[in-house]
């Protein structure tokens, strides 16, 4: 717990310098804890130590964990790759939705959303390294994309979100988040109905200091907070 309580002071204090640095509000940039993996009890420590944003990758694992830590006012976010045939069981469990890619799930999730009666928040996942191992729709499609699933009405674009290739150097990674940057403010200039462009998810453990320089509202962070993964 106190090990947890530790990491997690610290990592706040390091987004809250490292937007003060370059002229950001640090409560501009939202903390999610990534808890892929991690057992209940250590997500509940995460919880009563300060964290109120916890991510997944996995709708079965999630599922499990949400249930049993349903007591605490958290909110749950997905940030793995999502299947159309789990976005039913995605919508009824979380609160942003950060990688939708295609039109075929945002037309998925709003189907299901309007079965829920609930209006789905998402973030769009660009591949912005045009990594063929990663999930994402290209930069350069992700214009065309909005304007199909604009006029959905039951999913809420936020945003974008993006995981960059990974390098040990943080400012390699840099040109990545200049980029994703670039393209939110460029989507912006288009006036995309219903499209809103608040939300940037970028940034890890190990380059999220970098990423709030580029204009990271949503960071993702898991080692630095519970420890090395087994």
């Amino acid at each position: 717990m106190h090990e947890i309580k530790d990491r997690l002071k610290e990592v706040k204090e390091r987004i809250r310098k490292a937007a003060l640095a370059c002229g950001r509000d640090p409560l501009s940039v939202k903390l999610v804890a990534v808890s892929k993996t991690m057992p209940v009890e250590k997500i509940r420590c995460a919880i009563e130590a300060g964290v109120t944003i916890l991510g997944e990758n996995y709708v079965q694992e999630a599922r499990k964990k949400i249930d049993a830590l349903s007591s605490y006012p958290v909110s749950w976010h997905f940030i793995g790759h999502l299947q159309t045939n789990k976005a039913k069981y995605a919508v009824r469990l979380f609160d942003l939705i950060h990688s939708v890619d295609s039109e075929k799930l945002a037309r998925e999730i709003d189907r299901q959303a309007k079965k829920a009666n609930k209006i789905q928040q998402v973030l769009i996942q660009v591949n912005i390294g045009k990594d063929p191992a990663k999930s994402g729709t290209a930069a350069e499609n992700t214009i065309r994309l909005l304007r199909e699933i604009c006029h959905l009405e039951n999913i809420s674009v936020q945003g974008l979100m993006t995981m960059p290739p990974f390098f040990d150097d943080p400012e390699k990674v840099r040109p990545y988040f200049v980029a994703m940057s670039e393209l939110r403010d460029q989507i912006r200039q288009e006036n995309i109905p219903n499209i809103s462009m608040d939300e940037l998810s970028m940034g890890m453990t190990g380059d999220f200091e970098v990423a709030i320089e580029c204009g990271a509202t949503l960071v993702r962070i898991g080692t630095a907070i519970f420890g090395k993964r087994n």
